[in-house]
């Protein structure tokens, strides 16, 4: 038992002057004659470590001097300020503990050299461990924090919503099929949203949060087949109930990560200023209305046609924060949807669509709550309507209008990083060819 106490790299600052002990691994190595700087990382932080070859006996010297990339080790030693170091502090090496030493002849895969993107993700398993990847995921952690606190902060319940679904959410297009008991077919979820109704009808204001699946046989920069949405649902709520939440959640999330993430969007060498654009009001503009820009700027959009994302690229040049674009054609949107009373072709939803071209990061609007509306609207959609009676039992027993979005963790996530493609912004991508590791 070592008489060290073990902290992480990020409390190094609380314990300046003090011997203590980090467990981590090798980041890098640096040798000037007498004198080693291991570079090690925790997961919390790296810190730069020194090592006298007097102040050390000559195995533990002999042991750190030729220590292999990514090799585990316990550092004992004391704790000092030093603002040129990584984090600003710096640990005079006492001694250390070998845990395991990757062999020389099978080296760690990945090297300071330039490597291939298939490659990095073909050793997804081990790029984590790389700066920028580290930097991702803790924005990622700290955005899923947000989310979190946001709807516990505002009344909402977490309710878990299934993943094993009877029947299409999204439209029977982009189902995963998976076979279960007896020769009964379910499908991955695409959405916890009808499930999330249900919720709303017993709690008032509920959200689920997981992942969800889409069969889209899509190579863009935007898409996953495996991906996280958090999807609120609010019983006795409309389309404007919608448009506030989803902008105020937007900027609580973006609050947090400029207060917390700095460093991290530093490493990713982010420009802060996109972000701290990001203020309520949203502009709010209709489809008709983005049509009309979209044509302006060359687009070929015909009027009743879904937006791309070079549509939605486009729009959100106009624009330097996000905006909110509502009343889509219905033809374009789920089965669910409301129609508006006065324009019954257009759908009480809305789009918010990301500044600097990230696309749509959520979408969601009024749901349809008269009973037979939405029967004729599940045969228009060649739906089986068996499949879909628990979800017609919500307007038979107590129906009101009620109102709900999902919001995409990943594009979320691409967006306030300033990534190029989504496969960065979640630990294990699924993508239309990858599934491993």
């Amino acid at each position: 038992m070592s008489d060290y106490r073990r902290i992480t790299i990020a409390q190094a600052g609380s314990h300046t002057g003090e011997s203590v002990e980090i467990a981590g691994w090798l980041y890098n190595l640096r040798k000037s004659g007498k004198i080693i700087f291991p570079l090690i990382r925790d997961g919390s932080g790296i810190m730069q470590c020194v090592g006298l070859k007097s102040s050390l006996s000559e195995e533990c010297f002999e042991a750190l001097k030729n220590l292999t990339q990514e090799s585990s080790v316990i550092i004992r030693g004391k704790c000092r300020a030093e603002q040129r170091a990584p984090g600003g502090f710096e640990m005079d090496i006492e001694s250390a503990e070998i845990v395991q030493r990757v062999p020389e002849e099978t080296p760690y895969p990945i090297t300071p050299k330039d490597h291939g993107i298939e490659f990095l993700f073909d050793h997804r398993h081990l790029h984590l461990r790389s700066r920028r990847q580290h930097a991702i995921l803790k924005i990622r952690h700290e955005i899923i924090k947000a989310i979190r606190d946001y709807f516990d902060s505002n009344g909402f319940t977490l309710v878990d919503c299934p993943i094993f679904t009877p029947a299409a959410c999204e439209g029977t297009t982009t189902l995963f099929e998976v076979d279960y008991f007896e020769d009964e077919k379910v499908y991955l979820t695409q959405s916890g949203q009808l499930y999330n109704e249900a919720t709303a009808m017993a709690f008032g204001k509920t959200y689920c949060f997981g992942p969800t699946f889409r069969a889209e046989k899509s190579k863009t920069r935007r898409h996953l087949t495996e991906f996280w949405m958090v999807e609120p649902e609010m019983a006795f709520a409309t389309l404007d109930d919608v448009k506030q939440h989803a902008e105020e959640l937007i900027c609580f999330i973006v609050g947090r990560v400029l207060d917390n993430r700095k460093t991290e969007l530093g490493a990713l060498e982010r420009d802060i200023s996109k972000l701290e654009a990001i203020k309520t009001p949203f502009p709010r503009i209709s489809y008709d209305e983005a049509v009309e820009i979209l044509r302006r700027k060359g687009s070929e959009i015909v009027w009743g046609g879904d937006f791309g994302g070079t549509d939605e690229t486009l729009l959100s040049e106009e624009f330097d924060r996000p905006v909110m674009v509502d009343k889509y054609p219905t033809q374009v949107k789920a089965f669910y949807f409301q129609p508006d009373e006065q324009r019954p072709e257009v759908a009480l939803g809305v789009d918010v669509i990301a500044s600097e071209g990230y696309g749509e990061v959520i979408g969601g609007g009024q749901r349809i709550h008269d009973y037979n509306l939405l029967l004729q609207r599940i045969q228009e959609h060649n739906l089986p309507p068996e499949a879909f009676q628990w979800y017609l039992d919500l307007r038979r027993f107590g129906s009101v209008p009620h109102a709900g979005f999902g919001m995409g963790v990943e594009r979320t996530v691409a967006w306030l990083c300033g990534l190029e493609h989504i496969r960065e912004t979640i630990a294990f991508p699924r993508m239309l060819y990858r599934t491993r590791p």
